[in-house]
């Protein structure tokens, strides 16, 4: 097994991963720009501020997830190249603390949010608060439908590297 090209390809799959959060952010923006542009009662006005805040959010992760998975791709070759041991090693314990916090954060935290904003919509009845919630609701499902694909791609490639290095 090449474990080096098994590690691009997971990088790789990552990049595109993550053009999913870029897009979803795009599309919070628009509709916040449509909302701005088309919103006529309070409610649609009140989701002006919270769809550009999410979409702002969805952006920097994606394009921040993007630089660094694609930058990765390129230290791979040179680190495998240097020492294929040490680089095995260093990606399991990398892929060990992303574990960790996807279980920390994605899997718990983001999960309680949401009950929490749920909480927020059902007692809480005014415009800004309702698209403070929906909002947030559907930009944290977003983040847990691509970090549970990417959760899932890490766990493959974790019991990669780890026949590797056995």
């Amino acid at each position: 097994m090449d474990i080096l090209k098994t590690a691009t390809d997971w990088a790789k799959a990552e990049v595109f991963s993550t053009t999913f959060f870029i897009i979803a952010g795009v599309l919070f923006v628009a509709a916040s720009i449509g909302f701005w542009q088309l919103g006529k009662t309070d409610l649609a006005r009140a989701y002006i501020i919270p769809t550009l805040v999410a979409g702002a959010l969805l952006l920097t992760i994606g394009f921040g997830l993007f630089f660094t998975n694609k930058t990765r791709i390129s230290q791979f070759e040179k680190a495998y190249n240097q020492d294929a041991l040490a680089f095995v090693q260093s990606e399991i314990e990398r892929v060990d603390r992303t574990l960790k916090e996807y279980k920390t954060v994605v899997f718990t935290a983001i999960p309680i949010i949401i009950m929490a904003f749920a909480l927020i919509l059902f007692f809480v009845n005014t415009p800004i608060w309702r698209a403070i919630s929906i909002t947030t609701i559907t930009m944290l499902m977003v983040i847990l439908l691509i970090d549970g694909t990417a959760h899932a791609r890490i766990k493959d490639y974790k019991e990669q590297l780890v026949s590797v290095e056995k």
